[in-house]
């Protein structure tokens, strides 16, 4: 193509050589030169252009290769969780999720039945990406495998006895001890992820209204606004019993100046409130300067060994405001002594106090952070002298300056280690 167009300049200038004007040759040259320019950034643009589409391909190729690679990791990460080897499949998980970090929302995987025997086929693939009503769900799954449908079916072989063999009405039984007095719905929660069977126990009404029941008092009989005992449970202001509130206040206080009178000390001082609900509507309330590693163990039963600590009970009241506020009323704990102190020590005994104290405590109940229900402000507290001689009641409301922060909630994973009643 060159030479052509060497050949046809050739032959204008051959052309040209004749003709009258003397600017024709060096316009020609010009013509020439800017063609030639422009024929080389159009083929530079091709070039550029071929680049960008083959830098794209080779991405695509390699994210489809790295999507393949992942794909086929998390799909033997299932593999291994369903024979029960956890850390393989944790392993498996991992390097999956370093190559596609989305990996488990890109592919559409199965649980061959013989797997779970009761749970058929698992897709991941649904038309609203959840199941809406996952009670009914199973409850549906069940009544179509068997005309007389399990709790459960062993995956193994075995030779004892399964729990599936117990009646329905045992079952419920030992998950009202799981429950316990404590009122341990966590545990409740962690059970129904066992299986289809356990997950229906766990949702039974009845469980849940004995729950509700606890908190609110038996005149709590109706629903409304809620769906369900277990939506109230969990969504109807409540203070809770799996834990401690903790409230810690700390200030500057002004020493005695020195004997020479060149400086004044100063003091910082800092303590804690404690404040833990039993489900039997008992409190108990403590002022401490002790680190709370100390003291939230011994805060787990209500018989507690020490001086400072008041007990007493708390009520829940739901205003017209739709604000949930706690009152409770505390006094110092009352020691009997036994007979034989009595008659041994009877001149060392100190004397009858000639007046009682008892402190009201209010409290508004709202949620902090991602907690629900895990903060307590104050809005009362005063103490209440009674003198026994005259009978007299004397009323000292405290200001809630600076000094009453507010109390927040810290969960105790020991509170709820042991079931002593069922629900």
């Amino acid at each position: 193509m060159a030479e052509e167009n060497a050949d046809i300049g050739g032959t204008i200038e051959d052309e040209d050589e004749g003709s009258d004007d003397p600017n024709l040759p060096l316009e020609l040259n010009t013509f020439r030169a800017q063609w030639m320019s422009e024929l080389k950034l159009s083929s530079g643009a091709n070039e550029l252009s071929g680049r960008l589409l083959r830098a794209k391909g080779l991405k695509k190729t390699q994210d489809i290769a790295r999507e393949e690679k992942a794909t086929e990791l998390f799909l033997r990460a299932v593999q291994e969780e369903q024979n029960g080897a956890v850390y393989e499949a944790i392993k498996f998980y991992r390097m999956a999720m370093q190559l596609v970090p989305d990996i488990e929302f890109k592919i559409n995987y199965s649980r061959p039945p013989d797997t779970d025997r009761g749970g058929g086929k698992y897709m991941d693939n649904n038309v609203d990406g959840e199941i809406e009503d996952l009670l009914a769900y199973f409850e549906e799954e069940l009544t179509l495998e068997s005309s007389f449908p399990k709790i459960c079916t062993p995956e193994l072989d075995l030779t004892q006895m399964h729990i599936s063999a117990l009646p329905r009405e045992i079952l419920m039984y030992i998950f009202r001890w799981v429950v316990s007095s404590d009122l341990d719905m966590r545990a409740l929660e962690q059970l129904s992820l066992v299986c289809r069977g356990f997950y229906i126990c766990a949702r039974d009404p009845e469980i849940w209204h004995l729950a509700c029941v606890r908190v609110w008092g038996r005149n709590c009989t109706k629903l409304v606004p809620f769906k369900s005992w277990r939506e109230m449970f969990l969504q109807r202001p409540r203070v809770r019993y799996d834990g401690v509130y903790i409230s810690k206040t700390s200030y500057i206080r002004q020493g005695e100046e020195s004997l020479d009178g060149f400086y004044r000390a100063w003091h910082h001082v800092e303590y804690y409130r404690y404040l833990r609900f039993f489900p039997d509507g008992h409190v108990v309330m403590l002022n401490t300067p002790e680190d709370p590693l100390l003291v939230v163990p011994r805060l787990r039963t209500k018989n507690i060994r020490m001086d400072s600590v008041l007990l007493g009970h708390f009520r829940l009241s739901q205003e017209t405001d739709n604000q949930t506020k706690v009152f409770a009323v505390v006094c110092k704990k009352k020691e009997k002594a036994t007979e034989f102190q009595r008659n041994r020590f009877c001149r060392r005994n100190p004397p009858p106090p000639e007046a009682e104290h008892s402190f009201h405590v209010g409290m508004h109940l709202c949620s902090g952070g991602r907690q629900t229900f895990s903060k307590l402000v104050w809005i009362h507290h005063s103490c209440h002298t009674t003198y026994k001689l005259t009978g007299e009641t004397v009323i000292t409301a405290f200001d809630l300056d600076s000094m009453y922060t507010p109390f927040f909630f810290a969960r105790v994973k020991s509170y709820t280690a042991f079931s002593e009643q069922p629900l």
